[in-house]
């Protein structure tokens, strides 16, 4: 799992490097919204078609700001050998989607890229984003399929671990807020907590308005358009929300569920607008490893702690910000460089330590001759 810009985004390029030149890699597919106008991993794609890879690129032509840049990509990657493809009619595709096919003994091998942010090598370093590689065969199987519908979106696809709108987002959403209710309800502890650049679909803001009253906790850092109003009696009285503007642009999409004790949660490329819902090809994926899950809802929330750049989203629309009383200055994206540091040293630290103990190992097994 990478968090840019805390992580850089030269993981994702070094890596898309190597599967052009690696001879067991078969085929790389990849959507592009918003790519670098000297993009290294753009070229590394040309690089693989040269070298005999099967390489697909879906680029969209209506990525607000970035037409002409992605026009212009088309032409070289076409030039090149590779196939484009323009994706679907009346869709905007806007997940941030790779894979890569790697032939492995008598196996294909599939490894894959599920992002809330785009292949954009200057964005990654002033975006936060949450990057998610995994060899999980369940998740890579989906994300073929997902080229599939691209390819086909009136082909028949079932979606069973990835959040895929049009396909599923809004009846999966609303399964996971109706588990929180159903907790609730049942007198178990129930919570919610999401982030995302804009909420303003009528649909799920009323999902959470009842989620609210059956007494989920409910908690939001929402940085852009908001159109549900927290704190009103018998309405939202459990939820808060805050946003954060700060020096990178907090961009990720993450939905946390408590779900009786054994957290679910899903990283996106959808903010909650019904445009991303039911009008956008989008993907959400659920993160499974309980040590990158942990991980995330640490990260999110260190957001709830801030006392510098927080401010309450209220009903009155002042949006104040958090007032920190007698509590330390805590600025979360400085937190939260702070806590992945640490983590980054914990897991060197269990590395050396078990080298050591290998090597040991091995010295007792040799004396023991």
């Amino acid at each position: 799992m990478l968090y840019y810009p805390y992580h850089t985004f030269e993981h994702v390029t070094e890596l898309v490097r190597q599967a052009a030149f690696d001879p067991k890699v078969l085929s790389i597919k990849i959507n592009v919204y918003r790519v670098a106008k000297d993009s290294r991993l753009m070229n590394s794609l040309i690089d693989a078609v040269h070298n005999g890879k099967s390489v697909t690129v879906v680029v969209e032509l209506q990525a607000r700001f970035d037409e002409e840049a992605n026009i212009e990509w088309s032409k070289v990657l076409t030039e090149a050998g590779v196939h484009v493809l323009f994706g679907a009619p009346g869709l905007k595709i806007h997940s941030k989607l790779l894979l890569i096919s790697r032939r492995e003994g008598e196996e294909i091998a599939r490894y894959a890229h599920i992002g809330t942010g785009n292949f954009h090598e200057k964005t990654a370093r002033i975006y936060t984003d949450f990057s998610l590689l995994t060899a999980d065969s369940e998740l890579t199987n989906e994300v073929r399929n997902v080229f599939g519908y691209i390819e086909n979106p009136y082909r028949p696809v079932k979606f069973n671990h990835l959040i895929v709108s049009p396909r599923n987002s809004r009846t999966q959403l609303y399964r996971l807020i109706d588990t929180e209710i159903f907790n609730a309800k049942a007198g178990r502890k129930a919570a919610i907590t999401l982030k995302v650049n804009n909420l303003v679909d009528k649909g799920l803001i009323n999902k959470l308005y009842g989620a609210s009253n059956a007494g989920v906790e409910i908690k939001m850092v929402i940085r852009g358009m908001c159109s549900l109003v927290p704190g009103v009696e018998g309405v939202s009285d459990n939820i808060k929300i805050i946003s954060i503007v700060d020096r990178f642009l907090e961009h990720p999409r993450v939905l946390i569920t408590h779900n009786d004790g054994d957290p679910q949660v899903y990283i996106s490329s959808a903010d909650w607008m019904t445009r991303n819902i039911d009008y956008r090809i989008e993907v959400g994926a659920p993160v499974r490893d309980q040590r990158l899950k942990q991980r995330i809802i640490d990260i999110i929330n260190i957001h709830f702690t801030d006392t510098v750049k927080a401010r309450w989203i209220d009903k009155e629309m002042t949006n104040t910000y958090v007032p920190r009383g007698n509590r330390k200055k805590l600025r979360s994206q400085v937190a939260i460089y702070d806590y992945l540091k640490n983590v980054e040293k914990q897991t060197k630290k269990k590395k050396e330590q078990s080298l050591k103990d290998d090597a040991a190992k091995g010295n007792t097994r040799h004396s023991g001759h």
